[in-house]
């Protein structure tokens, strides 16, 4: 903590950044996407002339014409010649970057993770996420995508999750699915998010069951028999994937009036449901 911080010159922690990224963050991630990939430019030599910053056939070359196709959708034949001069490829996506409204910088360094070289894919995530809780970010990189998480205990959760769902392929392509609907920061999908959330609940309960057609209900009744599943826990996720199914639930219109289909109802059904299976002792 700085001088000023004890002293209550100035506030121990920033509010939370939801809708928007300050200097600080943006300068923050800028130095990240510097240290694993901007510095990592290794200079062409194929080409035999007095320039060595080609981008074409260098170690970036990929990225800028990933980005250029996929992320900025301009004719990659428009990717500048050079990474380095002030119109090169370095200086466009730094102009681009520093200009870019809160929301695109998430979509950028997003987009930079899944086209840029794969050796520094999750340790340049893992330090995005370093600096994103540091500088109070509501926002966290999860399986590649940037969503709304502002707690670290709820990010482990969906994490480890994740890598323990490895061995039900079900399982683990609900939750990335209620992840994925749930990170679309233009149109998210809360309602198919929490069904995702819920069907992952479901899938593992029928797997660990043997019996792939059981419903929900018939599925925990095998559970509870076979093991130490707690009545209430069973009646608990009975409860959730009814209002879920039924006419007033999920499907339901209605729902969206009720104000539940949110970003916070979503991010908890997705870490309560995570937490029921990151440890299936069945």
């Amino acid at each position: 903590m700085k001088f000023s911080q004890r002293m209550g010159i100035t506030p121990a922690e920033k509010i939370l950044q939801t809708d928007s990224i300050d200097e600080e963050l943006r300068n923050s991630l800028w130095s990240v996407l510097t240290a694993f990939y901007w510095d990592k430019f290794d200079k062409n030599k194929w080409y035999m002339s007095n320039r060595v910053d080609y981008i074409s056939r260098s170690n970036m070359d990929t990225l800028f014409k990933s980005l250029w196709l996929h992320y900025f959708k301009k004719p990659i034949d428009t990717v500048p010649t050079y990474f380095y001069d002030k119109r090169g490829g370095l200086g466009v996506l730094r102009d681009y970057y520093f200009n870019a409204q809160w929301f695109e910088i998430y979509d950028f360094i997003e987009a930079v993770a899944a086209y840029g070289m794969e050796p520094a894919k999750d340790k340049f995530m893992e330090t995005c996420n370093n600096f994103l809780e540091r500088e109070n970010s509501a926002y966290r990189f999860l399986e590649g995508k940037i969503i709304e998480i502002s707690s670290p205990d709820e990010l482990n959760e969906i994490e480890n999750a994740v890598e323990q769902s490895t061995p039900y392929y079900g399982v683990k392509q609900h939750i990335l699915s209620a992840i994925s609907l749930l990170s679309d920061r233009q149109n998210p999908d809360y309602r198919n998010s929490i069904k995702e959330s819920i069907s992952a609940v479901e899938s593992l309960c029928k797997t660990v069951s043997g019996n792939d057609k059981a419903t929900l209900g018939e599925a925990l009744k095998v559970l509870e028999r076979k093991s130490k599943l707690h009545p209430a826990l069973k009646s608990a996720f009975s409860l959730l994937y009814g209002y879920t199914n039924d006419a007033d639930g999920i499907r339901h219109a209605l729902i969206e009036e009720s104000g539940f289909l949110t970003s916070a109802n979503a991010r908890f059904m997705l870490t309560l449901c995570a937490n029921e299976h990151e440890t299936p002792t069945y």
